[in-house]
């Protein structure tokens, strides 16, 4: 007999709690029987990724679950329509909050900013939109949830809606329409497409849907990213990190940014190195502005950006966030 979308996703919910439940004995149980010294460094680190590896992949499946259910009440349609007339800084909250739960990659940038002009969106409400969405993601927030708890994970959710809201309406504010390729504004608005409701079957399917295409294409690098992670915690020294990215090095949060900002990595690979490095004494602040720098100013979006902004408008948008970003690192290390 053919089970109904809703008892399925029951089943599903049932094998994840019992999987997560016995998550921590069966870590224990490998490192138990290999035949290592408890407290050598292969052991530290093999002990790590055992634990860690399942815990995240596991802890990303139930929450991209979960979020391709809520996305399944958003498109790029509707999104242009909650945008559409609102006041600047208003405008800049909802975008970078409807950000955070719309599908979003590199590929989509061009797409989804002419679409938002089209329409007549504002240039600095596009702007919160296109920071929000590739950095505050649900990976990253399940990565740091796992790895350091929902506080941290709550700091970087707040702090990067902070910088897409601020960011965008800097933007805005500078009236940096004419750095827009001409042709962007030549285009005709669309007409609204009606669009049907899904059923709550097709909700549901659209979960698994987002299981199947994301972590798909994010489980090698959850598993490099806790690999490096693994030995950073098993063999670098205690507090090494902590004169390179420490609050004592005043430096270290520019710097931290100046580096991340050309790397192209997702929130899967970097955020178990980052963890690995907290460990060994580099300091939250220092370690946020780092990730968010390699996370949220994605070199290849930026590249792909340059066929709708010129040049002038790319290095306000880049700068604008890369000051955010190094404000943030800076009131974190002060706070922690």
């Amino acid at each position: 007999m053919k089970l109904s979308k809703a008892r399925l996703a029951f089943l599903f919910g049932l094998a994840w709690v019992s999987a997560y439940a016995f998550l921590g004995p069966a870590a224990g149980l490998v490192v138990w029987a290999l035949p290592l010294p408890t407290e050598s460094r292969l052991t530290q680190a093999i002990q790590f990724f055992v634990y860690e590896a399942p815990k995240v992949i596991l802890l990303l499946i139930i929450v991209v679950f979960v979020v391709g259910i809520i996305r399944s009440y958003f498109s790029p349609e509707k999104t242009r329509q909650v945008l559409g007339n609102r006041s600047l800084f208003v405008g800049n909250v909802l975008a970078s909050m409807l950000g955070i739960v719309t599908p979003f990659c590199s590929c989509s940038a061009v797409p989804l900013f002419i679409g938002f002009v089209e329409t007549g969106i504002p240039l600095g409400v596009t702007f919160s939109f296109l920071i929000a969405a590739p950095m505050i993601n649900e990976v990253a927030v399940v990565l740091l949830f796992g790895m350091f708890g929902w506080q941290t994970a709550l700091i970087y959710v707040a702090t990067g809606l902070m910088i897409a809201i601020i960011s965008g309406f800097v933007i805005g504010s500078l009236k940096v329409d004419r750095y827009v390729e001409e042709w962007v504004y030549g285009l005709k608005s669309r007409d609204c497409v009606m669009e049907s409701r899904p059923a709550f079957d097709d909700r549901i399917q659209a979960g698994f849907t987002a299981v199947r295409e994301i972590v798909s294409k994010v489980w090698v690098y959850i598993l490099l990213g806790i690999g490096v992670g693994a030995a950073v915690h098993g063999y670098v020294p205690e507090n090494f990190m902590a004169g390179i990215m420490g609050k004592s090095a005043w430096w270290a949060v520019p710097v931290s940014v100046l580096i991340g900002v050309p790397l192209y990595s997702n929130a899967a690979g970097i955020i178990p190195i980052v963890h690995a490095l907290l460990e060994k004494g580099a300091s939250l602040g220092t370690s946020l502005a780092f990730m968010m720098s390699v996370i949220g100013l994605s070199l290849p979006e930026t590249i792909i950006l340059r066929k709708v902004l010129k040049l002038p408008l790319i290095f306000i948008f880049v700068g604008v966030v890369a000051v955010g970003i190094i404000i943030v690192g800076y009131l974190f290390n002060l706070i922690y």
